[in-house]
């Protein structure tokens, strides 16, 4: 009953701030929703051919050079879209500018390419933040997208039990892929065992990889059977 009674409350209170402060479109300032239509069909979307493993664009061949000279634990990244145009200033309002609004709408993105490109997952978990960075932003988006993800697909969601132990640069600020892969290195620890299940790791911009792909090592020495990520764009 207060159960019921806490959801009704959060509707009405949902009802009262969407009539106060209307949502607007973060891509062209269209009142209505935070990501409207014509944006939504603006998109850009990552399409073969790509890397296999980190989904990287690619004019031939089946995996990028940098795929090819590195040791991978991941099993595969897909992303829906490019990181440009409407959907950058969608993830950046997200992510930098406390629009946790948007992670329906983004996670919606993501259910509808997983609808039409099934991934092993029976259990999703979320990239983690450093403690330090989580109070600074006050939430982890990769999170709050994996939550809006788990409802929209029936898919349990892990919290807690993948860390970040070191506090390091955003991967954005890094040049190479080989700083990018020693700037997570060991960053990472699992606590708990996933024997034998199928993991979906969620994180909001695939840049290199290489953050998900330290996630993917230590799931897989805590005995996952398999770690694909998914984000929701793919910088290139």
């Amino acid at each position: 009953m207060a159960v019921n009674l806490i959801a009704q409350l959060n509707q009405l209170k949902g009802i009262a701030l969407d009539f106060f402060f209307p949502p607007w479109c973060v891509g062209c300032g269209v009142r209505g929703s935070f990501l409207c239509p014509s944006c939504q069909a603006s998109l850009s979307p990552v399409i073969p051919l790509f890397c296999l493993r980190c989904g990287r664009p690619l004019d031939l061949g089946t995996l990028c050079s940098e795929c090819e000279g590195r040791e991978l634990w991941i099993d595969g990244i897909r992303s829906p879209f490019h990181f440009e145009g409407a959907l950058r200033q969608a993830i950046l309002s997200f992510k930098y500018k406390g629009v946790r609004a948007l992670a329906a709408p983004l996670a919606q993105l993501m259910a509808a390419y997983l609808a039409q490109n099934p991934l092993p997952a029976d259990a999703l978990v979320a990239v983690p933040l450093h403690p330090r960075r989580l109070r600074e932003r006050g939430y982890n988006q990769s999170l709050l997208l994996a939550r809006e993800l788990g409802r929209l697909c029936s898919l349990p969601l892990v919290e807690g039990r993948l860390v970040r132990l070191r506090h390091t640069p955003p991967q954005t600020r890094t040049i190479s892929a080989e700083e990018r892969q020693d700037n997570v290195a060991r960053a990472f620890s699992c606590g708990g065992d996933f024997e034998g299940r199928s993991i979906l790791l969620i994180d909001d911009v695939c840049t290199s990889g290489a953050t998900l792909n330290s996630c993917a090592a230590v799931l897989k020495a805590a005995h996952a059977a398999s770690v694909w990520g998914l984000t929701v764009a793919r910088e290139v």
